[in-house]
């Protein structure tokens, strides 16, 4: 069934939401603060490794190199470009206020920082672009799964710290990857592996910024990034 690994990956989160929301208040602000803490250490080495394991390379001689590295610049520097222009952080933030009104959440203060920390979280990256593309293409579910148990972990801890908004992140997820199955199905046999590795090492330097922003005050805009990921197709042939 085409689909599946997005539908089990949402109800993953969905319970770890639910599961963080339900022992969260046992836990003192200090305790919070450290799983905050651990989510931004955990994503910004999942990014970082992530975007290193395309861009290093091994050359026959035991020398290492980078690769992609005009790539990243070029997509990223047009991506926020675009992104700026359009403010898609602004709409998402726009959206999350809808969804807290809706949901009769307005005394949550954590709410949009909940929904926004973790939808960027969880949409952005390798996985949840080549997992549902392996979907759609191979019907192997097999790294979204493992995707799911990363967020099962990942937002039971931000539920706990952050509140309601973290479980809301499931909305975007199933669109996102539900959009990407979609795209795989029709145009994924036409991709070429250079695109793939793209997309994951300028998706995994946005993962970076993710965990950059729940470790200090700076923030950086990561939703406004997104349309890098186009551009990193776009580019994907350049080695520099």
């Amino acid at each position: 069934m085409t689909g599946l690994g997005t539908i089990i990956n949402s109800c993953m989160v969905i319970f770890s939401g639910i599961l963080g929301l339900l022992f969260g208040h046992f836990l003192n602000e200090r305790i919070r603060e450290t799983m905050t803490a651990a989510c931004g250490l955990s994503t910004l080495f999942i990014g970082a490794g992530g975007t290193l394991s395309k861009m290093l390379t091994f050359s026959g001689d035991g020398q290492f190199g980078t690769a992609g590295t005009l790539t990243i610049i070029l997509s990223l520097v047009l991506g926020g470009l675009i992104g700026e222009l359009i403010n898609i952080e602004l709409r998402t933030e726009k959206f999350a206020a809808w969804l807290k009104v809706r949901s009769h959440n307005e005394k949550d203060t954590r709410f949009i920082d909940g929904f926004v920390t973790s939808s960027l979280t969880i949409c952005i990256g390798a996985m949840a672009i080549i997992g549902p593309m392996n979907d759609a293409l191979y019907h192997d579910y097999s790294l979204l799964i493992t995707k799911g148990i990363l967020d099962f972990i990942i937002v039971m801890a931000l539920s706990a710290s952050l509140g309601k908004g973290v479980l809301f992140s499931v909305i975007p997820l199933a669109l996102f990857q539900g959009l990407m199955t979609l795209i795989a199905a029709l145009i994924g046999p036409f991709l070429h592996a250079s695109a793939l590795n793209a997309i994951s090492m300028v998706g995994n330097i946005l993962i970076f910024c993710v965990g950059l922003n729940l470790l200090f005050s700076k923030h950086i805009r990561v939703a406004n990034y997104l349309p890098s990921l186009i551009f990193a197709v776009i580019f994907s042939g350049i080695t520099l």
